[in-house]
């Protein structure tokens, strides 16, 4: 029997409230400071009540009317860059890895682990350390400034195909045996048990996946020279330039702002099934 006791919920609850108020107040303050003008944010003390230049500064970042030191390009357009491009990426390392990781567990052909652990290896070696031949690559392919090149050397994943390698191996026999006396094929099999099975991991590797696909920051920053092709948070950067008192700092924080709606709402919206995905006991 779990003895309930006031004072020490009042002292958790008083700290969880500490700790929501310490990571939700630059939250709060970059959306005051994008409701206000850029004369209105650098006054000493700054705000802090939400001020009348909200739908305005919206609307000046979204369309890209506004155009200086801290505005130069549609925010609209960059966030569309960054949704394809972390889309791209997250389902393109879910589909690579559930494929990968079916060969390994399930198919029997020479040098299967060598294979496993070529790949495995590939975690010691991120984008940053090999940035130089993966950028000689695309640019001799001729991919500078588009979508492929912002994606594709980004959707190879050694982490999800271990994990569903790992996952592939708790399944029993007994389905692969059945899956066979119904006459299903190898493909069938992964389309019509695995992939099902694998659902709630889907579901976290695609929040994870999509949150690192959005917050690409050096990648792009090589790759992209045109406008047109820059990701949300690479627009960001451009529109810091010059000196502090050069900014449109409440234009840059209406970008800060619309820049974590996306990965926002995939945790959201997909909070049950990430938070099953990682701590099935299942698995």
């Amino acid at each position: 029997m779990v003895e309930r006791r006031p004072w020490l919920t009042f002292i958790s609850h008083t700290v969880l409230l500490i700790g929501v108020a310490i990571v939700a107040f630059p939250v709060y303050l970059t959306f005051v400071a994008s409701t206000h003008s850029a004369q209105e944010i650098v006054q000493a003390p700054m705000p802090l009540l939400p001020g009348s230049r909200m739908v305005q500064n919206y609307l000046a970042v979204l369309t890209g009317s506004e155009h200086g030191p801290g505005a130069r390009a549609a925010v609209a357009s960059m966030m569309t860059v960054s949704l394809v491009s972390a889309l791209v990426i997250s389902l393109g390392k879910i589909v690579i890895s559930l494929l990968s990781a079916f060969a390994i567990v399930y198919f029997r052909f020479p040098l299967r682990m060598f294979c496993f652990w070529a790949i495995f290896i590939t975690l010691m070696l991120p984008v940053e350390v090999r940035i130089f031949p993966t950028y000689q690559v695309v640019s001799d392919l001729h991919l500078l400034n588009s979508y492929a090149g912002l994606t594709i050397p980004l959707i190879a994943s050694a982490t999800a195909t271990f994990l569903f390698r790992q996952f592939f191996m708790t399944v029993p026999d007994e389905l692969v045996e059945a899956a066979r006396v119904d006459g299903a094929g190898p493909m069938r099999f992964f389309k019509d048990v695995l992939v099902p099975l694998s659902g709630t991991s889907i579901a976290a590797l695609f929040v994870i996946q999509f949150i690192y696909g959005w917050n690409q920051y050096l990648w792009p920053l090589l790759v992209t020279t045109d406008e047109s092709m820059y990701p949300v948070v690479i627009g960001i950067k451009r529109m810091i330039s010059g000196g502090d008192a050069a900014q449109q700092w409440n234009l840059v924080m209406a970008t800060a702002m619309l820049a974590m709606v996306p990965p926002a709402m995939v945790v959201m919206l997909m909070q049950k099934w990430f938070i099953k995905g990682l701590v099935d006991s299942e698995k």
